[in-house]
């Protein structure tokens, strides 16, 4: 609690013990005109004022805002309405109730401070991860504190034990655990060493590491993660929009409606102007639209910090409310449904006359400049195949011209030959005569002219999980689970019967993944489409879908910045638990609404009858905004096996 709400707390507190002392001294007739008749004429004045003081202690804030907000020709706002509603029991003599209206509208105030302030809690200990300083190790072994900001790529740190990592790096020399939980949500730490790469934000546990800097602070996971924090509240749902507009004309109708209350029936000789005006005050304190106003955002936006607690980033409201309205999830597959760690498992010749030495030659000088993972798992097969048999030729250093083919893999020449390395496309494009493999996994075709050398497997790994994670998503309400990818047919059909995929689309170009979601949205009968990715490559698709995921661990940047959810910790296990988080916080808001605008009409009903009082006026604002509140704290409530991905529904 701030010390502004302490201080709010214990002027309620007074006032409040005052205003149950002067409803004893009323009921009991010690204040009255008899009683105190000594004061005679001046009775009503002295009431007035004995009313007053405590009105003043109470709401003077109120007020005050109120006639700041009137100067500045923001006319109609809650401020406005308890101000001319209290203002208006004071006319008619209702001072007890004038009083209560005003010290129930700031407890309803401190309320809710105090629950936005817990809403909040969970978002801004994010901000805490943000580093104060980099240990710079000097060309001469000296360290130096230095601003993070002002920190180079290649630079030496040191992290002490306790420290946080300040900028994404490699470590070089050390071992150790360090925490991981503020950036990934995942409570057990991971031990890292030399040649391991660390990402900022991180708290290093029990040793000292040095690393090297791979990346500037600017563009380090921590620097990503405030980032999307701080812009996350700009970004509000239809709901958040719709109750914003609500409230921008529903104030000053409200107040028209209610000096119209208050003038038309004395005029037209149906009731006294009394009756009319406290009939026009209990109007204007149930129309108060506090309520929906506060507890449709905050229960936004305690959905957005139950899932930064997990590990889960949402980019603002408006995604965690498509999210929960998502029956089809896409998947990419590499990255994603499997680990992208390729490994050669099979080398196939297409004749006796070529060994498998040749064909790894080949293909390793061809992707020597890639740095996609399965040139890399063909790179290091070939050096530890060399590094095993140093007699075998190097000869792949003799490539030259060599030419990526988008979608298709890689030409070059060896002398004048040409060279091919790639898939089926590739082949077929320049019509080369080739044996196709059924075997499962990514495979990549060898030839040299229009010689076909042999065949290389690729195999992949399935993540640990993968298949339970569909099944939850599932189980959280989505009705269609596909995958995309650009390895052959039977390699995706493995992958997708072993983890439960219903569709699967194989053999496509990054623009065919956007072509394969943009038939999905325009076929999809009310619902969201969300795409889960984590390479440059699914950028495109990512911004296409209704929903972004991103892989935030080992996600490319482009990916991450296209996505509007980002998985920290790269656990597709946690893609149901948002649904089910996003699923319930809207439910949580429709209820609110639902319940705040019965109330308030039935109890605007019966105060134009005739048969409301100031009290119920007094529970249809505060009364009704205090349990919205606590409607929506709900979205805040996780348990410990919710944090590690198993939500309640």
């Amino acid at each position: 609690m701030t010390k502004k709400m302490k201080k709010t707390r214990n002027r309620i507190i007074a006032v409040l013990i005052i205003f149950l002392l002067l409803l004893i001294l009323d009921n009991t007739g010690i204040i009255s005109p008899e009683s105190l008749s000594i004061l005679g004429v001046f009775y009503t004045p002295a009431i007035f004022i004995i009313y007053l003081i405590p009105y003043l202690i109470i709401g003077i804030d109120v007020l005050r805002k109120a006639f700041v907000n009137i100067s500045h020709g923001q006319v109609f706002d809650e401020n406005f309405l308890m101000m001319i509603a209290t203002f208006g029991a004071f006319a008619i003599g209702e001072y007890s109730e004038a009083l209560a209206v005003m010290l129930f509208y700031q407890i309803g105030e401190l309320f809710q401070s105090y629950a936005v302030g817990k809403s909040r809690q969970s978002i801004t200990e994010l901000m805490s991860i943000a580093p104060e300083y980099a240990n710079v190790i000097q060309d001469d072994g000296e360290i130096e504190e230095t601003d993070p900001e002002d920190v180079e790529i290649g630079t030496l740190l040191l992290i002490k034990p306790g420290e946080k990592i300040p900028i994404d790096g490699i470590v070089i020399e050390g071992e150790s655990f360090i925490d991981t939980s503020a950036i990934t949500g995942e409570s057990v730490p991971r031990r890292v060493k030399e040649s391991g790469e660390v990402i900022s934000g991180c708290v290093n546990q029990d040793s000292v590491l040095k690393i090297k800097t791979t990346k500037k602070y600017e563009e380090s996971t921590v620097a990503k993660i405030l980032e999307l924090v701080e812009n996350a509240s700009n970004k509000k749902s239809r709901m958040e929009n719709y109750i914003t507009r609500f409230a921008r004309y529903y104030t000053p109708v409200v107040t028209i409606g209610a000096a119209l209350l208050a003038i038309i029936p004395p005029i037209l000789g149906m009731m006294p102007i009394a009756d009319s005006v406290k009939r026009a005050c209990i109007f204007l304190i149930v129309s108060c639209p506090c309520a929906l106003v506060i507890s449709v955002p905050l229960g936004f936006f305690g959905g957005i910090g139950a899932s930064s607690r997990m590990g889960i980033l949402v980019k603002g409201s408006n995604f965690l409310e498509a999210i929960a309205e998502a029956d089809t999830l896409v998947l990419d597959k590499t990255g994603t449904i499997t680990k992208g760690e390729f490994k050669v498992s099979e080398i196939i010749p297409a004749s006796a006359d070529v060994t498998k030495e040749e064909i790894i030659c080949i293909a390793s000088g061809a992707e020597k400049f890639s740095n996609h993972p399965i040139a890399r798992s063909i790179i290091e097969y070939h050096e530890e195949m060399h590094s095993n048999n140093s007699s075998l030729s190097d000869d792949n250093t003799e490539l030259s011209d060599i030419k990526e083919v988008a979608g298709h893999g890689i030409t070059a020449l060896l002398g004048k030959e040409m060279i091919f390395v790639g898939n089926a496309k590739l082949l077929k494009k320049y019509e080369i005569d080739f044996t196709e493999s059924d075997k499962p996994g990514t495979v990549i075709y060898v030839a040299r002219g229009k010689v076909f050398l042999g065949t290389i497997i690729i195999s992949d790994t399935i993540k640990e999980g993968a298949a339970e994670s569909i099944s939850s998503v599932k189980r959280a309400g989505v009705t269609k689970v596909v995958m995309l990818t650009g390895d052959n047919e039977d390699t995706a059909r493995v992958v997708a019967e072993k983890v439960g995929i219903d569709d699967v689309y194989s053999q496509l170009l990054p623009a065919d993944k956007v072509e394969r979601v943009e038939y999905l949205l325009n076929n999809n009968s009310g619902g969201k489409v969300a795409f889960v990715g984590d390479g440059i490559n699914d950028a495109p698709v990512l911004m296409r879908a209704d929903v972004g995921i991103a892989m935030g661990s080992m996600g490319s940047d482009a990916a991450i910045e296209a996505a509007d959810i980002v998985l920290m910790d790269d656990d597709i296990g946690k893609i149901s638990a948002v649904i089910k988080i996003a699923r319930k916080t809207l439910s949580i808001v429709k209820e609110n609404i639902v319940f705040a605008l019965f109330v308030k009409i039935l109890i605007l009903f019966l105060g134009a009858i005739g048969f409301a009082t100031m009290w119920m006026a007094v529970f249809g604002d505060v009364g009704v905004a205090v349990l919205a509140i606590l409607n929506s704290m709900r979205a805040m409530r996780w348990s410990k096996e919710d944090m590690n991905g198993k939500v309640r529904a």
